[in-house]
C-alpha cells in the first residue's frame, strides 16, 4: 500500500507503522472501559464545580464590553437601513407592476431617490 508522508507519519504516531515503513504486528486492542454512571452531584458541590468553571473564563474589561456594543448598535442601525431601503424599493416596483396607472408616482419616488444619491455614482 502506497501512502503519503502525511499518512507515514499519521500511521507511525499510531503504531500501526514502524519507523522504517514496515507493518507492525497487530496487537489485541483492549476493549473502551464503559464509565458507570454516577450518582447524581449534590447540588452544593455543583454550585461549587460552576463557580471553578466561572473562574476559569476570560472576562472582557468594562472598556471592551463598552466598545463592542458600540460596533452591533452601530452595525443595527447600518443593517436595519439597509434593509428599510431595499423593502421601500421593493414596495415601490410591486406598486409599479401591480398597479399601472401610479406611473407617476414611481417617477416621484425615483427621482427623490437620485437626488440623495451623489453626482459620482
Amino acid at each position: 500500500m502506497s501512502m503519503n508522508r502525511e499518512q507515514k507519519r499519521a500511521a507511525q504516531k499510531g503504531g500501526q507503522v514502524n519507523p522504517d515503513g514496515s507493518q507492525t504486528a497487530v496487537r489485541d486492542r483492549k476493549a473502551p472501559t464503559q464509565h458507570l454512571k454516577s450518582e447524581r452531584t449534590k447540588p452544593m458541590q455543583f454550585i461549587r464545580e460552576v463557580r471553578a468553571e466561572l473562574k476559569k473564563v476570560a472576562w472582557p474589561t468594562r472598556d471592551e464590553v463598552r466598545r463592542y456594543s458600540i460596533i452591533v448598535l452601530a452595525a443595527l442601525i447600518v443593517f436595519t437601513a439597509f434593509v428599510f431601503g431595499i423593502d421601500f424599493l421593493f414596495e415601490r416596483m410591486f406598486r409599479f407592476i401591480t398597479d399601472p396607472a401610479a406611473e407617476g408616482a414611481l417617477a416621484a419616488t425615483v427621482s427623490q431617490v437620485s437626488a440623495l444619491v451623489p453626482s459620482g455614482y
